[in-house]
Parts: C-alpha cells; sequence; structure tokens
C-alpha cells in the first residue's frame, strides 16, 4: 500500500504530466505537490513508485511518466471529477441511425479525440416465420421481424422432412412463439421439447439457431467519428507506428465492438487504460465508455478514444452527458 505522500506525489505526477506531455522531475514535482519536502526525498519516492511498476524512467530523461498500472491507480483512486457545467446541444429525437451519428460527432468534437457510438442492438424477436424445402434434408426458413424486414436462411438437417411436417412446425411456433426473442424461444423448447414430437423439435431448434443469428445480424454496427483529431496529438503524430495501428483498429471495428460490448454489461462510465490488458490493445490507447438506454434498457455504449495521456476528468463528464442524451433521444422519439 502506498502511504499518502506516495499518493500525492503519484498524482500530482500523472496530472502534470497530463497537462504537458513531458517527463516530470524531482523538482518540478515538488512544486506541482505542494509539499515542502527535499528533492532527494521525492527522488526516493519516485523510486519506490517505479519499483512498483506504477512510473518509469522514458530513455534518457532524468523525469518519469506514468505506466498503465499508475494511471489505473490514479483514475481508480486519485481522480475528482469537477462538475463544471459542460455546454452540449441536445440531440433531436431522430431515427435511431441520425442520433447515433451525430453522438458520435458530439463525443468526437468536445472532446477533440475519437468518439465511437455502438448501434443500438435490437432483440432477435420473429413475427412470422415459415419454412421451404428446397431439396433432400435442405431447407429455406423465412423470418420476419416486427418491423417488417424478412430475412431468410438455408439450413441443413439431419432428417428430411415433409410438406406437412414443415406447415406443422412453422404452425407451431407461429402460434406460441410470435412475439417473443430466439433465446426466449430456444429456452422455451427445451423445456417443451416432450410435448413436440422429436424431429419437429429438432427442425425447430435449427430454425430458432439461424433465426437467431439473421435477426441480430448487422445490428452491431459501430459508429466512429474524428479519426483525424489524432493527427494534432503529440503522442500519435510523432510516432507513425502508433498512428497507423490506431487506424487499423478504428478500420477494423470488431475490437472496438467487443470493448464496447463489454462496456455495455456495466453500469456508469468506465475507464479502460491501454497497456493494462487485453481489451486495449495499444498503450498509446485509453477507452473512456458508458452504456446508453431506451426506455430504461441498456441498448449499446458511446465512448471516447484517446491518448492515455488524457484528461480523464473532462472525458468522463462528456461521456456521461454525452449518453443521457442518447437516451432521452432515442426513447422520447416520436
Amino acid at each position: 500500500m502506498l502511504d499518502d505522500r506516495a499518493k500525492l506525489l503519484l498524482k500530482a505526477l500523472v496530472e502534470r504530466y497530463i497537462a504537458d506531455g513531458q517527463p516530470v522531475g524531482s523538482r518540478t514535482l515538488s512544486r506541482a505537490s505542494g509539499l515542502d519536502l527535499s528533492p532527494a526525498t521525492i527522488r526516493n519516492v519516485m523510486a519506490d513508485l517505479e519499483e512498483l511498476g506504477l512510473i518509469a524512467s522514458p530513455h534518457t530523461s532524468a523525469g518519469r511518466i506514468p505506466t498503465a498500472r499508475g494511471y489505473r491507480l490514479f483514475v481508480d483512486t486519485m481522480l475528482t471529477v469537477q462538475r463544471d457545467p459542460l455546454t452540449a446541444p441536445q440531440l433531436a429525437p431522430e431515427q435511431p441511425q441520425k442520433v447515433i451519428a451525430n453522438a458520435a460527432q458530439l463525443l468526437s468534437n468536445l472532446s477533440q479525440f475519437v468518439g465511437v457510438v455502438m448501434a443500438p442492438r435490437r432483440t432477435s424477436v420473429f413475427r412470422h416465420i415459415e419454412f421451404l424445402r428446397l431439396s433432400e434434408r435442405r431447407f429455406l426458413v423465412i423470418i420476419v421481424s416486427p418491423e417488417g424486414d424478412v430475412q431468410n436462411r438455408v439450413i441443413f438437417t439431419e432428417a428430411d422432412y415433409s410438406q406437412s411436417q414443415l406447415i406443422e412446425a412453422s404452425n407451431f411456433l407461429n402460434a406460441h412463439y410470435a412475439g417473443l426473442a430466439m433465446e426466449q424461444v430456444r429456452e422455451r423448447l427445451k423445456s417443451e421439447v416432450d410435448v413436440l414430437r422429436g424431429e419437429i423439435a429438432s427442425l425447430m431448434q435449427a430454425a430458432v439457431n439461424v433465426g437467431s443469428e439473421a435477426l441480430s445480424e448487422a445490428q452491431d454496427a459501430v459508429v466512429i467519428s474524428g479519426e483525424r483529431n489524432l493527427l494534432a496529438v503529440s503522442d500519435f503524430s510523432s510516432d507513425m507506428g502508433n498512428l497507423r495501428r490506431a487506424f487499423d483498429l478504428f478500420e477494423q471495428k470488431t475490437q472496438i465492438l467487443r470493448l464496447l460490448d463489454i462496456s455495455s454489461q456495466a453500469e456508469g462510465v468506465r475507464i479502460y487504460i491501454g497497456g493494462e490488458s487485453q481489451v486495449v490493445p495499444f498503450e498509446e490507447l485509453s477507452i473512456v465508455s458508458a452504456p446508453y438506454e431506451v426506455d430504461g434498457t441498456v441498448v449499446g455504449t458511446l465512448g471516447v478514444i484517446g491518448p492515455t495521456r488524457m484528461p480523464y476528468d473532462r472525458m468522463i463528464q462528456i461521456v456521461d452527458i454525452t449518453s443521457k442524451l442518447v437516451s432521452n433521444a432515442l426513447s422520447h422519439r416520436k
């Protein structure tokens, strides 16, 4: 455990480094901390912090910079968020896609970093389902969503089915399960399998499995805005390798989606520090994220991606208020 003096010096070092972007020396740290300590005492404390892996000394500099572990301790135990008035324009209650795009741009404009928003996940509810025989043990499943979207999927089964069996299966699903999410149907089928004839039950299970994928497909799209802002960040502009890796991440989107999906399972604002785990792949990047809701139900996540050396207190405010604006715009739309 760190004593109060070490905590205060670490806090001052992180804040000074975030503000200036330069390694912090003992003399600067003495002034920034406000403690009446000799340079030798401060150097001893810094040596202890370095041994704990909280700060590090870059190549030729006598100063120190925070490590991912140091940032994490700072964010978890030392960060105080000033609730200064943050001016943010309201998001009009338009179509969800427009709200999401506007929110990503708002996050980018307010933070001057990269804004990311995961589009709302729609539940895989079906209104109607039909089966069409294509050939032996090969069938087309036609699924209609409540919004009228039609998805077609081909399934292959171990057994063959007659047209009357296909009609029986679709009638049963439509009569008992229409309006439910595919995940609920899957669970209900497991418990009600005794009521159904075995061969019909396996057909329904196969249909539900592909139906769930079909209705959820393309729902996890992520909107990204402001990638070019990183060109103005010295941590990236001075290292083309870092910049290239960051842009590769934005282009692939898969990793960002995975991260935002993890974030949606947590309440409130979450901070992911680059380099502390596999969640954020690069030491130079950090993500501040929060879930947003539609009518009280969490449906997606949004956040800011920027350098590890970012003003976390301000980013928390920006992400928090934007998540509330998005929730309001999507919940109250006509």
